[in-house]
């Protein structure tokens, strides 16, 4: 008996060395599982075994090992809440299981890591050698315990690195967002731009712009670009860049939206999309001309009217050709008040789930028009954040506005909120 014994304690002890070496040649989980398996069911002679392992991924358990029995446990569900209670190696009879598969065992082994459950044993124990019997499970359980801590710390070092990677991607996406944006807007006397831009999250997916073409024309845009990261952010800078390469080359409204569109359509294939609204004003002819592709309506107060800039195309990036674009010109615009933004604000909602909406919206500009863009961007916040309460923004917020008067006053001075 105790050579017998002493055997069992040796092949144990080899056991545990091996798997030890295992675990340091940094082996895949699969290899991990088989090297248990083949431990238990070949060295020891453990008969029957189910091996059930909690993942964090989906918060599931599976089963990762099984063998002996005429059923498939990979397909029969654990029923963990009736195994709350088990906290040490018990008996399966003390546990009030709803199905007859686990009739299979008659033990079952917890194994913990820092007291959280990590995986559940279902073992049949070799009742033939009850002296040994205990030993044979606290192995088991020494072993499992070693075999699932091992798999575990992998999982963490790949969610360490897969984290680390993610937060490269973001500041990478971050630098290249804050490349895009102009690095100064004007402030003179007849032409005031002022722009508001707060992430939801570290990297968003706006995009607005003022672009000079000539001393008597320049663009102003905004967009918003579909997803986020360095995908949305990649996207971005090359639809950026090509907007100024031709806003260079031409001032044809169509054709800068329809090569800009061509232009998605061929890095992203459909996955992403942009709504996007372009807007040019020539000093000189006193035209406002714009093509809004899909985006939320500028608001255009002019000749003491307001207009809800529509009129355009579709969203670009999603067909190619687009089916129709249609440039809007607005003539005898002497001066006036451009207001563009994206649906973070209109989509903003109360604790009552109401939207604060594009009415509310330009009533709030159509009462604040006598104000400088400044104030006009301070005020609306201010107002925002009155309207939500407690609740939190659903996504970016960006503001745009343009002030253009002949005989102009300098625009006063006000710091807008560094967050929201």
């Amino acid at each position: 008996m105790y050579q017998k014994k002493y055997h069992l304690i040796e092949l144990e002890l080899n056991s545990i060395l091996e798997i030890t070496q295992v675990i340091n040649n940094n082996a895949p989980e699969d290899s991990l599982y088989k090297m248990y398996k083949f431990t238990l069911q070949g060295n020891l002679q453990v008969e029957k075994l189910a091996l059930y392992v909690y993942e964090d991924d989906d918060s599931q358990w599976y089963c990762k090992v099984d063998f002996g029995t005429n059923l498939d446990f990979s397909s029969i569900e654990l029923e963990a809440e009736a195994l709350s209670e088990v906290r040490d190696i018990s008996p399966v009879e003390y546990v009030d299981f709803s199905s007859d598969a686990f009739n299979e065992f008659d033990v079952i082994i917890p194994v913990f890591h820092k007291d959280k459950v990590l995986a559940y044993v279902f073992l049949d124990s070799n009742e033939s050698d009850s002296e040994l019997n205990d030993v044979d499970t606290r192995f088991v359980q020494t072993l499992s315990n070693i075999i699932i801590v091992a798999i575990e710390n992998k999982k963490l070092v790949r969610k360490q690195i897969k984290q680390e990677t993610f937060q490269k991607e973001l500041d990478i996406a971050k630098q290249v967002q804050s490349m895009l944006f102009p690095k100064t807007l004007p402030k003179t006397k007849t032409l005031q731009i002022e722009a508001t831009y707060f992430p939801h999250q570290i990297v968003g997916g706006d995009y607005y712009d003022y672009i000079p073409i000539s001393e008597d024309e320049f663009v102003l845009c905004i967009a918003d670009v579909s997803g986020k990261g360095v995908p949305a952010a990649l996207l971005m800078s090359n639809f950026q860049a090509s907007l100024r390469t031709l806003t260079r080359q031409t001032n044809n409204l169509e054709q800068i939206i329809a090569e800009l569109n061509s232009l998605i359509w061929d890095n992203a294939q459909g996955d992403h999309f942009i709504t996007f609204f372009i807007g040019l004003f020539n000093k000189s002819e006193r035209t406002f001309h714009y093509i809004n592709a899909g985006h939320n309506p500028a608001f255009l107060f002019f000749n003491g009217k307001a207009e809800q800039l529509h009129s355009g195309t579709t969203i670009l990036g999603i067909f190619d050709p687009l089916p129709f674009i249609n440039q809007k010109v607005i003539e005898n615009v002497e001066e006036f008040l451009l207001f563009c933004y994206t649906d973070g604000i209109t989509e903003t909602t109360n604790p009552e789930g109401e939207e604060f909406g594009i009415d509310r919206l330009m009533d709030f500009v159509q009462q604040n028009n006598d104000l400088g863009v400044t104030s006009i961007h301070n005020n609306l916040i201010r107002e925002i954040q009155m309207f939500k309460q407690e609740n939190q923004y659903s996504d970016d917020i960006t503001l745009l506005s343009c002030r253009y008067t002949k005989n102009g006053e300098q625009e006063e001075e006000s710091e807008l909120p560094d967050s929201l």
